[in-house]
């Protein structure tokens, strides 16, 4: 009864889209949701044994919560505020459809930010344009579309946690944090490639699990596209990955003479993809192109000076050592910032609330750590090991405490999984603790119940 009220309640906070925005942006971008939602719903039922009025419900949690934030940034105009990049993909993305419909040319700036060197994200502007082509120049139905991606995230995720720690308990606790907290709604309920780049790293990730008991096309199939749109939307993350699904599968979870063969198949299998498709090409030009320190300096100096929330603009990372002395700064900044007692604007302000929180998970996520390394390192070593390397990578790059802020997400996905190991293994021992309570009561009362007998 609980659950299927709170699947109308999702579902009416869904529908008013159609209604708060003018016709016919609203009733389009209902149509879009309502398309993508349903094939999202068919393929999370048809793969989950158990727990399919879970991930129904989880999933129509997180959409409703993005739909609503998104709702409200469209109606009060409020995407300069929250993500001013929207209003570029739109732009490009509208000139990319009217090219492709012989309306126009894509020419200077634009033509660059849509090819592989470029680095910019140019699979953001491709996405934006062909939902465009498809529906015409809608902004809030091509957020809307990011925000049923965003919320898929949810469920990808329960899939994730399930496969590598076997427990459904983490698997719900991880997917609840993921559908409501509050960076997750912000920086996946718009235009913007931060949801469909958090969806993709958990999608790779529950791949690569699966690829190691099985092979099969689908699998395979999956785990390419995901690299491919990493690379296509942020592409130095596409090499984090790609270390660790290749380390992954060369420690492998099992040693059998089976088991090697399907590794090595896969490996093999995943670079004649991705040669095919030319995604090591163009990785490779990228990295010729942006992988320097020199350019990773000035980059940082940019964030760093463009706004109120810059820090440790002294630091030169343009030398190792002066990478290696940015990280502890760094560090800090990426995984608790904004301090609350240096908000220094409404943006860093209104966060504080979630800060706080996720500062209390920090004791949850040490637990969860320390039991993974010691008993699921081989199963978690995929997300252990991107985890590790993009903190490293962005304790040295960012320099600006909002985009820490909304990066740290692409972190954070994984982590939530290791809190909600933690809050589990807190669980099951408050449990054990009660029970031997109760045993040890049980006992004494047995023993007072004899002597009085006995008396």
């Amino acid at each position: 009864m609980r659950n299927a009220f709170l699947r109308i309640t999702c579902l009416l906070v869904i529908g008013v889209a159609a209604f708060a925005v003018p016709f016919p942006e609203g009733a389009i971008a209902l149509g879009v949701v309502l398309i993508s939602s349903t094939a999202f719903v068919l393929g999370f039922r048809r793969a989950a044994s158990d727990d399919k009025e879970f991930i129904t419900t989880i999933f129509l949690v997180a959409l409703a919560l993005r739909m609503a934030f998104g709702i409200f940034i469209h109606v009060f105009d409020l995407r300069p505020f929250f993500g001013g990049d929207a209003l570029a993909y739109d732009i490009n993305g509208n000139i990319m459809a009217n090219a492709w419909l012989g309306r126009g040319e894509v020419e200077g700036v634009l033509a660059y930010q849509t090819q592989p060197a470029s680095g910019a994200g140019w699979g953001m502007n491709y996405l934006t344009a062909f939902i465009y082509l498809l529906v015409g120049r809608n902004i809030f139905a091509a957020q809307s579309f990011i925000a049923v991606v965003g919320a898929a995230t949810a469920p990808m995720v329960y899939f994730c946690a399930l496969k590598i720690f076997s427990n459904r308990n983490v698997a719900k606790a991880s997917a609840i944090a993921i559908a409501v907290f509050p960076s997750f709604v912000i920086w996946s309920g718009q235009l913007l490639k931060d949801g469909l780049i958090i969806f993709l790293l958990v999608t790779a990730m529950t791949m690569v699990m699966e690829l190691q008991k099985k092979v099969s096309y689908g699998t395979m199939a999956a785990l390419v596209f995901s690299l491919f749109g990493i690379l296509s939307l942020r592409f130095y993350i596409f090499y984090m990955v790609l270390v660790a699904v290749g380390g992954s599968f060369v420690i492998g979870m099992s040693t059998s003479n089976r088991s090697v063969m399907r590794r090595t198949l896969v490996l093999v299998g995943l670079g004649v993809a991705l040669t095919y498709l030319g995604v090591m090409r163009n990785a490779t030009v990228e990295y010729e192109v942006f992988g320097n320190l020199s350019r990773v300096q000035s980059s940082r100096m940019d964030l760093a000076r463009a706004a109120e929330s810059g820090f440790n603009e002294e630091s030169d990372v343009s030398t190792t050592e002066g990478a290696l002395s940015a990280i502890p700064i760094g560090f800090a900044y990426l995984m608790f910032a904004p301090f609350p007692w240096q908000a220094a604007n409404l943006r860093q302000a209104i966060t504080i609330p979630e800060v706080l929180v996720w500062w209390a998970m920090m004791p949850l996520l040490v637990v969860g750590l320390a039991y993974t390394i010691k008993n699921r390192l081989r199963n978690a070593f995929p997300i252990l090991i991107f985890s590790l390397l993009l903190t490293l990578a962005y304790s040295i790059f960012q320099g600006n405490v909002g985009t820490a802020y909304r990066q740290r997400t692409q972190i954070q996905v994984f982590l939530f999984i290791l809190i909600g190991v933690g809050w589990t293994v807190y669980r099951e021992r408050k449990e054990n603790e009660r029970i031997i309570r109760a045993e040890s009561q049980r006992r004494v009362n047995a023993q007072l119940r004899g002597l009085a007998q006995r008396t």
